[in-house]
């Protein structure tokens, strides 16, 4: 049985170190961006790539109300949406939590040995790529609003996949 980290470092959040994960959100240097309203704003366009048309879903926005977690804390399971992407960006200007593991090659669920933690900075939202493996959102020091662009579907859809790490649980902060 492969040994998994029971204490997991907290890296900053960036496109470069998230690309294999989704798409950072955020108003950067590096995005393409231009001025609208004759001036008056400047467009970042095109940060993430929204996937939810599987299985007849639709992009559907949300607001999730997030309470504070204490650190340290520990993971006890990760999610995936396995017919789309979520996104989220904060509405709060608070730092807040990134898990993230890519699938597991050898079995259902996620590889727990290459899951990784990021602190998005305020200002910074997250799309998870179809079937990426994350921790439920980790609001620090304060309640925080999340914009959420994600799937729906039909009534009962959730679109989500649960894996409980039971012994193999880890601890962040």
């Amino acid at each position: 049985m492969a040994r998994h980290r029971s204490s997991l470092p907290i890296a900053a959040l960036t496109a470069e170190a998230f690309r294999p994960f989704g798409d950072v959100i955020e108003a950067s240097p590096t995005a393409r961006h231009f001025p609208i309203n004759s001036g008056f704003a400047e467009r970042f366009h095109d940060l993430a790539r929204v996937d939810v048309n599987t299985e007849g879903g639709r992009a559907i926005v949300s607001i999730f109300q997030a309470l504070p977690r204490t650190l340290p804390m520990q993971l006890r399971l990760l999610e995936r949406h396995p017919l789309g992407s979520q996104a989220f960006m904060p509405l709060s200007p608070r730092a807040y939590l990134v898990v993230v593991a890519p699938a597991n090659p050898d079995r259902d669920g996620p590889d727990l040995a290459a899951m990784r933690c990021f602190r998005a900075e305020p200002g910074q939202g997250v799309n998870y790529a179809r079937g990426t493996w994350h921790h439920p959102l980790i609001a620090l020091d304060a309640p925080s609003d999340f914009l959420v662009v994600d799937r729906g579907g039909a009534p009962g859809d959730l679109n989500c996949d649960e894996h409980p790490l039971g012994a193999q649980a880890a601890w962040v902060g």
